[in-house]
């Protein structure tokens, strides 16, 4: 009977060479991490802001119109009707003291009456408007 010699097989020859993937992968890591937070650090915005005011604020008149759930319209707690509306906004943009329309609406209230007094505001010129009484609305918003 023949035998067989199985021989081993030859080990590889060893690398001289450094294995360099790693350090890349690690060098890569780094370079992007100071490309992120760099900028962060050394990024300002320069403003400009005023010092204190030796002169007062001036008060400026106020004109109010509070729509309430049943759609009425009050212009400084007087009824007033929606056909009126153009005609008071038109009056309060000639004033010469431009006073601060401030719109009140009930939560209640139909969007469509506010809507329709937001474009008379608008047709007519106003440019001092604000919106009052908002802040009872957050509770509602928050808890839906």
């Amino acid at each position: 009977m023949a035998r067989f010699a199985f021989a081993a097989p030859a080990d590889p020859p060893l690398m001289k060479d450094l294995n360099t993937t790693p350090l890349i992968d690690v060098m890569l890591v780094l370079l992007v991490m100071l490309i992120m937070i760099v900028p962060v650090q050394l990024h300002e915005v320069p403003v400009d802001l005023p010092g204190p005011s030796q002169k007062p604020i001036e008060e400026r008149p106020v004109t109010r119109i509070d729509i309430t759930a049943g759609g009425a319209i009050l212009w400084n707690g007087a009824a007033v009707s929606p056909a009126s509306l153009p005609v008071r906004f038109r009056r309060l943009v000639a004033d010469p003291a431009q006073p601060v329309l401030q719109i009140a609406a009930n939560g209640e209230s139909r969007y469509e009456i506010f809507d329709e007094t937001l474009a008379a505001a608008k047709k007519a010129g106003v440019k001092r408007l604000g919106m009052v009484d908002n802040a009872r609305f957050v509770e509602a918003i928050a808890g839906r």
